[in-house]
C-alpha cells in the first residue's frame, strides 16, 4: 500500500546550522584535505563547501590551486572560505611533509595498484587523516603517491575513468567522516 508522506523543505533558519563563529569554535573531524594542483576555481570552492559541511579540520591549497579571495571560488564556496581554516603551500610535498610530521596518515584518492574501495576504508580511533585530491587531468602527483599511507578509489561502473575532483572529493570526504564519526 502506498502511503503519501507530506514532505516540507526546511527553511534556512529551521536547519539549525552553526554561525561562522560557532563553526570555528566547534570540534572538527580529524581530517585535513589537500588539493594538489587543482586548476578549477569552481572545484576549489566546491571543496571548501564540502569541508565546511563535514567539519574537516582544514584545507591545504597547493601549487597552482587557486586561493581566496577569488570570484569563482566564492561563487561555489558560498561563504565556506570564511569558516574553513585553510593554508596555501607553493609545493604539495611541503604540505605532505608537515602533515606527516604532525602525525597525519596520508590518504591519496587515486586509481592505483593497491588502492582499496573508499567504502572499505577503516578509520583507526585516535588517528588523523589527510585526504589528497589531485589535478583534474594528472591526478595525484607521483611524489605525493610515494608518500601515501593509504590509497582509496571510488568504484565506477560506466565508461569514464574518473569523476570530477569536487564530486570524488565529496564522496571520499563523506565516507571517511562516516568512519571517523563511527569511532567517536
Amino acid at each position: 500500500m502506498n502511503q503519501k508522506h507530506n514532505m516540507k523543505k526546511l527553511l534556512m533558519d529551521e536547519m539549525g546550522r552553526l554561525s561562522v563563529e560557532q563553526f570555528k569554535a566547534a570540534k572538527k573531524n580529524p581530517l585535513a584535505v589537500v588539493l594538489d594542483n587543482v586548476r578549477s576555481h569552481h572545484n576549489v570552492g566546491a571543496v571548501f563547501r564540502t569541508c565546511d559541511a563535514f567539519a574537516c579540520e582544514r584545507l591545504l591549497l597547493c601549487g597552482i590551486t587557486g586561493t581566496p579571495p577569488h570570484r569563482d571560488i566564492q561563487k561555489t564556496a558560498l561563504g565556506a572560505t570564511e569558516s574553513v581554516e585553510w593554508k596555501y603551500y607553493e609545493n604539495t610535498m611541503d604540505a605532505i611533509s608537515e602533515l606527516k610530521e604532525s602525525g597525519y596518515k596520508i590518504v591519496a584518492l587515486e586509481i592505483a595498484e593497491g588502492s582499496i574501495p573508499v567504502d572499505s576504508f577503516s578509520a583507526v580511533d585516535g588517528e588523523k587523516y589527510a585526504l589528497v585530491l589531485g589535478n583534474e587531468v594528472e591526478g595525484v602527483d607521483d611524489a605525493v603517491m610515494a608518500q601515501a599511507d593509504i590509497c582509496l578509489e571510488i568504484p565506477q561502473f560506466g565508461t569514464k575513468h574518473s569523476l570530477n575532483v569536487s564530486v570524488s572529493g565529496g564522496i571520499a570526504i563523506w565516507e571517511i567522516v562516516k568512519k571517523l564519526i563511527g569511532n567517536s
